[in-house]
């Protein structure tokens, strides 16, 4: 029983970790940014926890698989348009919000499909909640370098994201040998400590392979857009010269 009930515990510890970044972000803004934004990076390391743990323990269920979707609704659909709104978008007033809501509505979409399709084994289709939820809530930290313009458009840009045909590499099926357990568990704490002492800076840093990983998937998939028209030329021009 106790063993079912643990991935479980971190799943909900994720969707708890999300409200409360909601709440400090709707309390003060200016002060709570930081650690508001370094709550979903946390959000992100229980929900990729959960599923291992499940696996590991032996215990996954399709009850976990939906109550993790709902969960990844809250922390990274919700709580980080929630966040980005506050920061920035809340300029543009009814556009800002109906922008803001738009995120959300893309990532309950992208879970759904999640859901039902199985997709390509090894590959997200579509860029995952997790990531652009922790994108763009990083992202929030660089709002006084951009305009709100420019930040609705990217904010924009990570919900199609979501709910694109792009390819994104699964690395929660990579496997975590067995001796490497516990180097990884001391560089958590190390990255923890780090990132509740300097919260703005680590949030910061956390936002750049974040960018790569969606960055990533365009440029996957537009070199496989070039390679299948090279290949497609190449064919019809073997068929011409044989004619």
């Amino acid at each position: 029983m106790i063993r079912k009930i643990i991935p479980n515990m971190l799943t909900v510890g994720n969707l708890v970790i999300g409200f409360f970044a909601i709440l400090l972000i709707l309390d003060d803004v200016e002060n709570n940014l930081a650690f508001a934004s370094f709550l979903i990076i946390l959000a992100m390391l229980t929900d990729g926890l959960d599923g291992r743990v499940a696996r590991r323990l032996g215990v996954t269920s399709e009850f976990g698989k939906e109550l993790d979707s709902l969960c990844d609704v809250v922390s990274f659909g919700i709580a980080p348009a929630a966040i980005i709104y506050m920061a920035s978008l809340h300029e543009y007033g009814v556009m800002g919000m109906a922008v803001s809501c738009l995120f959300p509505v893309a990532g309950a979409l992208r879970l759904a499909r999640f859901n039902v399709h199985a997709g390509t084994p090894g590959y997200f289709t579509g860029l995952p909640i997790t990531a652009a939820g922790g994108a763009l809530a990083t992202f929030a930290l660089y709002t006084q370098a951009f305009t709100p313009f420019v930040i609705m458009l990217i904010t924009l840009f990570l919900a199609f994201l979501m709910v694109s045909q792009i390819k994104y590499p699964n690395f929660k099926k990579v496997g975590w040998p067995r001796h490497t357990l516990q180097i990884i568990a001391v560089t958590v704490v190390l990255v923890g400590i780090l990132a509740w002492f300097f919260p703005k800076e680590f949030t910061k840093i956390v936002f750049i392979p974040l960018a790569v990983y969606a960055v990533y998937g365009i440029s996957k998939n537009i070199l496989i857009a070039i390679r299948r028209a090279r290949h497609k030329s190449d064919d019809d021009e073997e068929t011409s010269y044989r004619y």
